[in-house]
């Protein structure tokens, strides 16, 4: 499995790690703020647990039954240029009822992806809004999993600290990267998105180690789901 903040292992041994800690969730004020899609409520049950951390950014949980079906498109805009994915809410209907939950609320948005791995596994880590590898939106969900998951350059993917501890946090495959089929597969970039990927890829960490945060910094401004 895949863990972080520990080190890079063996391919496939790691665990992404996606521990919450505390942090600021910003002013309480009344600001003039975009209208939130509207999303009804009518899919799968979902179960979302609190995980007894302090949320990274708090915005409350996602509703208990999947709001999003078929396919999600996505944008994630970042200052290396735009990332589009496309969700499968039929395959993995929590999973993306939480990331798009996330994103309509501006969790994502002026976050930075703290992890970058070159050696082994190649994954660019993002969606904790400390930056720190261990902040999480203070509730967990299950995974789901088939069993067959495979991990091909584009994928996007659920980072976890073991079964069932899925949060916020998750990662980008930018070349073909063997792991076990532990962390739920839920979406794929298109092919602009996963050049954006391997550009900051390109660049190294800021040691220049196998593992560790993107050499150049790498900020996600906003998550449109479309």
């Amino acid at each position: 499995m895949l863990k972080r903040p520990l080190s890079l292992l063996a391919a496939v041994t790691m665990v992404l790690a996606v521990s919450a800690c505390g942090s600021d969730t910003g002013s309480d004020q009344a600001t003039d703020q975009p209208s939130q899609p509207s999303r009804s409520a009518t899919g799968p049950a979902c179960t979302y647990s609190a995980d007894g951390q302090q949320p990274a950014k708090d915005v409350g949980t996602p509703p208990d039954h999947a709001a999003v079906s078929g396919q999600e498109k996505v944008t994630i805009k970042t200052n290396f240029g735009d990332i589009g994915a496309t969700l499968d809410a039929d395959a993995t209907p929590c999973t993306v009822n939480s990331f798009v939950h996330l994103a309509d609320k501006d969790y994502y948005d002026n976050t930075v992806c703290h992890r970058l791995t070159t050696q082994g596994i190649y994954v660019l880590q993002c969606g904790d809004p400390t930056g720190t590898g261990s902040g999480g939106p203070g509730y967990s969900f299950p995974d789901e999993l088939s069993g067959k998951e495979t991990y091909p350059a584009g994928t996007l993917a659920m980072a976890n600290a073991g079964p069932d501890t899925n949060g916020s946090q998750f990662f980008m495959v930018y070349a073909d990267t063997p792991l076990p089929p532990a962390y739920t597969v839920f979406g794929h970039l298109d092919a602009a998105g996963l050049k954006v990927v391997k550009a900051i890829a390109d660049k190294g960490t800021a040691d220049g180690g196998p593992d560790g945060a993107p050499k150049d910094k790498v900020e996600i401004q906003s998550v449109t789901a479309q």
